[in-house]
């Protein structure tokens, strides 16, 4: 069974605006999301929100409150305005519309500023144990969770990963990843779990805007980094040589090399969430475009697996 968007109707939506934001919804902007309903809408105060509606969860609350402090401090995220707050069955959190820019830098895929961008974030987020819990984190970043077996149960499809059969190189490649990351897990730091083209946007090469707050994460920065360097240009594909780039820009961006234990782990992390992707797509009958086995193994490699 597909997963299915929460289905707000326009009565409901004008409701939970006035109570939480003190003026009702009056016209809707756009509607869009992938596991979240969200919603652009003018207020009858003539204010522009959006609206994030999805499946209540306890770690929203912190991730509200790491956003709000990210915006105080200056970063470029959209302000906090409300919630996490009931609407229906599910939660809804109302923050500011910010419009405009581009999907990528004017630098095209380069890697810079995508990891300049991820290193001021997590220089700037709150330490973990400031914050209630993050966890569980997303299953796409979720290598080290509690649910038995190798895959995490995916949020988008009704379906056990794990009774899923084959391909048999993609599991062996998600096994090695998660092996690498348990040898040391490192000082846990707050970063963004989903650094993708669709949730930022770019005035030139500065980031005008970084959406999905949701998605933070708790973890080592040498995995926060590692995942947004095999990511970072979805829907398109990072090659191996972009993401050693994002790597490369990415120490750099934070004043200091990774020790070559981190570097294994940077790969294995993008190891893992590749290889959950891949997974995901056989699970749901799709051709498997997200890792191939020839790149599993270069990256396993450069992770010291192989």
């Amino acid at each position: 069974m597909a997963f299915e968007l929460p289905v707000v109707d326009a009565a409901s939506l004008a409701m939970w605006c006035e109570l939480h934001l003190g003026s009702p919804a009056e016209s809707e902007l756009f509607r869009t999301g992938h596991l979240t309903c969200v919603i652009g809408t003018r207020l009858a105060d003539g204010r522009e929100v959006v609206v994030r509606v999805r499946p209540a969860a306890p770690r929203l609350t912190a991730c509200a409150e790491v956003q709000r402090r990210l915006f105080d401090s200056g970063y470029p995220c959209p302000q906090p305005l409300a919630g996490p707050a009931p609407l229906g069955e599910y939660e809804a959190s109302a923050e500011s519309h910010i419009p405009g820019g581009a999907v990528l830098p004017g630098s095209g895929r380069t890697a810079q500023p995508f990891a300049a961008a991820l290193a001021r974030l997590v220089r700037l987020a709150p330490r973990p144990e400031q914050m209630p819990s993050l966890a569980p984190a997303p299953p796409w970043a979720a290598w080290n969770h509690d649910q038995g077996g190798l895959w995490p149960w995916p949020e988008d499809l009704d379906v056990d990963l794990n009774q899923v059969d084959g391909p048999g190189w993609i599991d062996a490649a998600g096994q090695a990843a998660r092996e690498k990351l348990r040898e040391d897990q490192g000082q846990a730091v707050i970063g963004h779990g989903d650094w993708i083209t669709d949730n930022l946007r770019w005035h030139g090469n500065r980031l005008l805007v970084a959406y999905d707050w949701d998605s933070l994460i708790a973890d080592s920065e040498a995995i926060i980094a590692g995942l947004a360097a095999a990511i970072f240009l979805y829907p398109a594909l990072a090659t191996v040589t972009e993401t050693r780039e994002f790597l490369d820009a990415y120490a750099i961006a934070r004043g200091r090399p990774f020790s070559p234990g981190e570097l294994q782990r940077c790969w294995a992390a993008g190891v893992w969430t590749r290889a959950y992707d891949a997974k995901t797509e056989h699970a749901a009958g799709r051709p498997v475009t997200c890792l191939t086995q020839d790149e599993a193994h270069d990256r396993l490699r450069r992770a010291g697996m192989r």
